[in-house]
C-alpha cells in the first residue's frame, strides 16, 4: 500500500535524508530513499550549481530542498554583512580570539567575524526559493518557525508540497493551520536545532493532535539511525522518517575526516544542546569549544545570526588546524549531530545505509508480525 507521503513526494521507501552534501542527496534518492538538500548554507548562485548537479545525477528520482527561514528573525532594511559583523560585541570577538590562541589555532582578527549576509535572512531566502522552484523538486521544507505564506503560495503554484519541522504538538497544529502539507516532528535527540521533547513521546502526540486538522502526514525525526527505529516510528503513526546524523558518517558527507573519526568514537552522551554555535539551541558533538563558552570567563549568550558569524570562521580554522595535526584543535572539533551518534560504529556509503535501513526495517516488521502468530 502506498502511503500519503509517498503519493505526495514520489518516494519509493519513505526514508528522508537531510544533508548539506549533494552526493548524499543523489545517492539516497537513487537507492530508493528521498534526499533533501539543506540549501541554507548556499548562495543563490551556488544553490543553482548544486541543484543542476543533482538533476544530472539523481537518475530522475525525486528529491527535495530545505530552506531555513526563521519566523522570529527579521533583519532591518538596508542591513549589510559589514554592518552585521560590526554588531558582534568586542568582548565576544576577544573571547574567541583568546580561545583559539589557547588551542594553538591561528587567531588573527582579519576574517574572525564573517561579513557575509547570512542566508537565513528573508531576502536571500526568497532568492533561494527562486532557484529551488526552477528545478524538479518534489518537496520544499522550512525550519525554525511557521512556513511563511509566500513559501506556501509559491509552492502551491509550482505543485510542490510544503514540509515544516516542529518540536512540539502546538507547533504542529500551527503549521497545519497555516497550510503545511507534511509535518516533520523532530525530537530533542536530533542533531541541529531541536526542541526539548523526546521523539518517542513527540510522534504519537503530534499524530493525535493533527487528526482534527486533516491529519497531514508526519515524518518522525530525532535519533533515528536504523530501520528498526523507523518501523517503531511508523507503528506509532508516522508515515516515514526524516534523518540527518546517520548521513554524516558516510563516505560522501561534507564532514571532515576527523569529525567522522570522533563520531565513531562518541557515545550518545557526548552531544550537547547548546546556543554557542548559531545563537539558538542546537545539538552538537560536545567539545572544548562548548566547555569554554559555558565556563566562568565566557561573555555569555549571543543571538542569531551574530553567534554564527563568529563561530563559523572559528570552526573553519579549527578544522584546518586539526587536519594539520594539532591535538588541541582536534579536541575542539565539533559539528551538528544527534544522540544517535552512539549507534555509529563505522563509516559507510550512503547507498549502503539505505540498503541497511530497508533490510533492518523489513526484519523489524517481520518480528512484529511474529508476535501476532
Amino acid at each position: 500500500m502506498v502511503s500519503r507521503i509517498q503519493e505526495l513526494t514520489g518516494a519509493e521507501f519513505p526514508l528522508f535524508a537531510f544533508s548539506h552534501c549533494r552526493d548524499v542527496v543523489a545517492a539516497v534518492s537513487r537507492a530508493g530513499g528521498f534526499g533533501v538538500l539543506g540549501g541554507s548554507g548556499f548562495t543563490p548562485e551556488t544553490l543553482e550549481e548544486e541543484l543542476c548537479w543533482i538533476d544530472e545525477h539523481v537518475d530522475g528520482k525525486p528529491y527535495g530542498v530545505d530552506i531555513l527561514i526563521p519566523e522570529n528573525m527579521t533583519l532591518p532594511a538596508g542591513m549589510t554583512g559589514e554592518k552585521l559583523a560590526a554588531s558582534v560585541p568586542e568582548q565576544h570577538v576577544a573571547f574567541t580570539e583568546k580561545l583559539l590562541e589557547g588551542a594553538d589555532v591561528p587567531a588573527q582578527r582579519e576574517g574572525l567575524v564573517s561579513d557575509k549576509l547570512p542566508t537565513v535572512s528573508h531576502d536571500i531566502a526568497e532568492q533561494l526559493l527562486d532557484v529551488a522552484f526552477r528545478h524538479p523538486i518534489r518537496l520544499i521544507v522550512n525550519a525554525l518557525g511557521i512556513a511563511p505564506p509566500m513559501m506556501i503560495e509559491r509552492a502551491r503554484k509550482a505543485g510542490v508540497p510544503v514540509g515544516a519541522l516542529v518540536g512540539a504538538k502546538e507547533h504542529a497544529i500551527r503549521q497545519a493551520k497555516a497550510g503545511v502539507d507534511v509535518i516533520v516532528a523532530q525530537g530533542t535527540e536530533a542533531g541541529g536545532h531541536c526542541g526539548e521533547v523526546s521523539t518517542l513521546v513527540l510522534i504519537p502526540e503530534v499524530v493525535r493532535a493533527l487528526e482534527p486538522y486533516g491529519a497531514p502526514p508526519v515524518l518522525a525525526a530525532g535519533g533515528i539511525m536504523t530501520g528498526a527505529q523507523m518501523a517503531g516510528m511508523m507503528a506509532m503513526g508516522a508515515q516515514g522518517v526524516w534523518t540527518g546524523s546517520v548521513w554524516l558518517a558516510t563516505t560522501e558527507s561534507e564532514t571532515t575526516e576527523i569529525f567522522r573519526e570522533k563520531m565513531v568514537e562518541a557515545s550518545s552522551r557526548d552531544t550537547i544542546r547548546s546556543i554557542y554555535r548559531t545563537g539558538k539551541p542546537s545539538r552538537q558533538l560536545r567539545s572544548t569549544w562548548h566547555n569554554a563558552w559555558e565556563g566562568p570567563e565566557s561573555p555569555g549568550k549571543l543571538g542569531m545570526p551574530q553567534m554564527g558569524l563568529l563561530s563559523q570562521p572559528a570552526f573553519n580554522r579549527i578544522d584546518k588546524s586539526a587536519a594539520g595535526g594539532n591535538p588541541k584543535a582536534r579536541e575542539m572539533v565539533s559539528y551538528f549531530v544527534g544522540q544517535g551518534v552512539g549507534l555509529i560504529d563505522q563509516i559507510r556509503s550512503a547507498t549502503g545505509v539505505v540498503q541497511e535501513f530497508k533490510e533492518d526495517y523489513l526484519a523489524a516488521v517481520e518480528r512484529l508480525n511474529g508476535t501476532l502468530e
